[in-house]
């Protein structure tokens, strides 16, 4: 089945908000985190007006497939997140109102996206690190588009990668309707791996998406 912009907005907004997500853990235990999975559009989208298809049978890139951005964290020595493929997030400051503002809050510092510019959809659950981090991963789309001037010191690569290339992933790999174990759960794109905790929520958001 082939589906309009019009339409995937929809149909990810029925995702997030009509899905089961992972709960929250003891706070106690867990310092809070937030991330934001941002999707963005071709520019050349609205003129052209094509379609693009996320049926489970049929997954393949058009011109106007949405991407998924991910950042991959600076190359320096000692830092924990060296090199890694991650979304745009950070930790809960004090004054956030919301852990949705942290993560908004974190995409302005990183990548120089103002919230204005982004329709945010919701929160698709809680993620726990092996360093007692507690993710919760939110959904936005970004509204418009160009470049991405991002934070150098804390990130060294920016990618949007098409959500219809970690769906054929994801379909290739069989992770459909199972969890995969830490050391098997990787999506490759180019010369980079996700994996961890971000390849964990792609996984839920990508099965959650493969529902409707």
């Amino acid at each position: 089945m082939l589906y309009s912009k019009s339409d995937c907005h929809e149909i990810m907004k029925q995702a997030v908000k009509e899905s089961d997500h992972p709960h929250a853990p003891d706070n106690r235990l867990f310092q809070p985190t937030s991330v934001i999975v941002l999707f963005a559009f071709a520019a050349s989208f609205t003129s052209r007006a094509p379609s693009f298809d996320l049926s489970p049978a049929a997954i393949s890139f058009v011109q106007g497939d949405p991407s998924m951005i991910f950042i991959q964290k600076a190359d320096i020595k000692g830092y924990p997140w060296r090199n890694q493929m991650a979304f745009p997030g950070g930790n809960c400051d004090p004054d956030d109102p919301s852990r949705e503002a942290t993560a908004l809050r974190e995409l302005e510092e990183e990548l120089n996206i103002p919230s204005r510019n982004v329709e945010a959809i919701g929160s698709i659950g809680h993620f726990q690190t092996i360093n007692s981090k507690d993710i919760e991963a939110f959904v936005g789309i970004w509204k418009k588009t160009g470049d991405i001037h991002f934070d150098t010191s804390e990130i060294s690569r920016v990618f949007r990668i098409p959500l219809s290339h970690l769906l054929n992933v994801h379909k290739e790999k069989n992770y459909t309707g199972r969890h995969p174990g830490l050391h098997e759960l990787v999506y490759p794109y180019e010369d980079v791996v996700i994996w961890g905790v971000t390849a964990k929520i792609t996984h839920h958001l990508l099965e959650i998406i493969l529902r409707f």
